[in-house]
């Protein structure tokens, strides 16, 4: 858990908030108040100590100008601009909500729009080439551990932030079913393949006793943080010999894709994906017919004759 606490007190209150009562991350939490704190920082560019002052008379006006910097010469993405005014709406509620202000100034700034991009994924074979890496030099509980997370991000597309929160209670072998804390912290079930659970009942085994009721943990035996998460996928990535960027979300979305090819009905990946409109999930219908088509065009042998 991150120990980042804003040195403005009304920012600090609104990490707060995000993460009591809104049930935010505290990694979704820190970043949305260092959203604030940049737009503070912009209104004051020379101020050189914390609280902030003039975000309290912050006008819609002063927003737009803030939104006009951050998409022009330090080019931030259009999603990246779209969270901080996410973030700003949000700490501006909480302020009228206080009776500090009565209206909200982020709250009629349009948001840019953000391109339509379809996700990166991987083939079968290239997933089956990342979980058949083997990192020399670990220790059995390292070895096994990392097996057992790179297996069950691919058998239930979960996130990094869901795949290091969980806890040994969540995860029933026999049955092969996995509680899962995801966004917003909401609950769901997650089935997972025999792989997996084979690869953590092995990790299970040589797992340290610890106090700790996390399922990951690092060497300390305490719960594994984002960052450790991380580092172990890219190993993997880096070693496998895959050229196209891996990441752990590129690893979420080949499982949806993949699950769809094989025949799954979209309502069911998006509940198991967690997403709240299934017009969120229908994206893996074009990523499953953009990667059909890559299949297509890679194999069939005509384009490539030279006697046609």
């Amino acid at each position: 858990m991150s120990s980042y606490i804003p040195a403005d007190p009304n920012i600090a209150e609104f990490a707060a908030y995000l993460r009591l009562e809104r049930g935010q991350s505290p990694r979704t939490s820190e970043e949305y108040a260092r959203d604030v704190e940049l737009f503070a920082g912009f209104l004051e560019p020379n101020h050189e100590s914390q609280p902030f002052t003039k975000i309290a008379a912050t006008t819609t006006s002063d927003v737009r100008r803030f939104v006009m910097e951050l998409m022009g010469p330090r080019k931030y993405s259009a999603s990246s601009v779209r969270r901080k005014i996410a973030a700003l709406r949000s700490y501006f509620a909480l302020q009228k909500r206080e009776g500090r202000r009565v209206d909200n100034p982020a709250q009629d700034v349009p948001p840019p729009k953000a391109p339509k991009r379809l996700p990166h994924v991987m083939t079968e074979r290239e997933v089956g080439k990342l979980l058949r890496t083997r990192i020399a030099g670990k220790t059995e509980f390292a070895r096994l551990r990392d097996l057992a997370m790179m297996e069950l991000l691919y058998a239930s597309g979960i996130r990094r932030a869901e795949l290091v929160g969980l806890n040994v209670s969540d995860v029933d072998l026999e049955k092969r079913l996995m509680r899962v804390i995801g966004k917003g912290n909401k609950q769901r079930m997650v089935f997972i393949n025999q792989a997996s659970a084979d690869a953590i009942r092995n990790y299970l085994a040589v797992r340290p006793r610890t106090p700790d009721e996390a399922l990951f943990i690092s060497k300390r035996k305490t719960r594994m943080s984002h960052r450790q998460a991380w580092v172990i996928f890219r190993q993997f990535a880096e070693l496998s010999g895959l050229t196209k960027h891996v990441t752990p979300h590129v690893m979420r979305h080949s499982f949806a894709t993949h699950l769809l090819e094989n025949g799954a009905d979209l309502m069911t990946i998006k509940e198991l994906l967690g997403h709240e409109s299934l017009s969120t999930t229908q994206i893996y219908t074009n990523v499953s017919l953009e990667h059909m088509r890559r299949s297509y065009e890679e194999a069939h042998p005509r384009d490539r004759s030279e006697e046609r």
